[in-house]
């Protein structure tokens, strides 16, 4: 079969970065499927930070070397290594890579899934706090705002019931249609597709407002039922 199952790896985001929980395949199919992930979504990897549990998986310098340096070629930073080898530690200890990370809270959690069907949207019930980094591949809703040092990457449009003060990236696989909507518009960074403001022009911050491409440049305007 051409596709990758999905059981081979989970992806989450946590606060620290991507957290990549690896499954029980061979080491060569699980790291050919990551890198084979990250390629297919650039634009959600891109300048991570990643925590990689791997599990009972026995790894030697070469064998993680060659894999941090995969994924420093496409802008990710490798930091942290889990695992229940004591092979694994002492590897990733040699490298200089952390071995342990603070337990994450439920609510610091969120999918990356591999690929989402058209029109899904990401339901994230709560303030986005700083140092959270939320990537989807389909379309993003927060009830809450999104607080200055938080990060929202989506594939399609971003939807902010709140005060949008942090930094946001809609239709980050080119879709220069996508939308980023909210009730407070005021990001430290707004891009939509490959067009990118630190604030985009807008007519009155004092009400809720959509932000778009218009001829090719990004501008905010009032956020209408219509």
């Amino acid at each position: 079969m051409d596709a990758t199952p999905p059981s081979l790896f989970q992806i989450k985001g946590i606060r620290e970065g991507l957290l990549i929980t690896l499954g029980e395949a061979s080491w060569e199919d699980l790291e050919a499927a990551l890198i084979q992930n990250i390629d297919d979504q650039p634009a959600f990897f891109q300048g991570a930070r990643m925590v990689l549990d791997v599990g009972l998986h026995d790894l030697r310098v070469a064998v993680l070397s060659e894999l941090r340096d995969k994924l420093s070629e496409r802008g990710i930073s490798l930091w942290a290594v889990l695992s229940e080898s004591p092979v694994t530690e002492t590897t990733a200890q040699n490298l200089g890579l952390a071995t342990r990370i603070a337990k994450p809270r439920p609510a610091e959690l969120q999918s990356v899934p591999e690929a989402a069907p058209e029109n899904a949207a990401l339901w994230v019930r709560q303030t986005v706090r700083s140092g959270q980094r939320i990537a989807y591949s389909g379309n993003v809703v927060v009830l809450g705002d999104v607080n200055p040092g938080a990060e929202i990457i989506a594939s399609g449009s971003v939807i902010v019931w709140g005060r949008l003060r942090g930094v946001v990236h809609a239709g980050a696989e080119g879709d220069e249609g996508a939308l980023v909507c909210a009730l407070e518009l005021s990001p430290t960074q707004l891009r939509i597709a490959g067009e990118i403001a630190v604030s985009p022009k807008k007519e009155d911050k004092n009400r809720p407002e959509v932000a778009r491409l218009k001829d090719g440049q990004l501008v905010a305007e009032p956020w209408q039922a219509n």
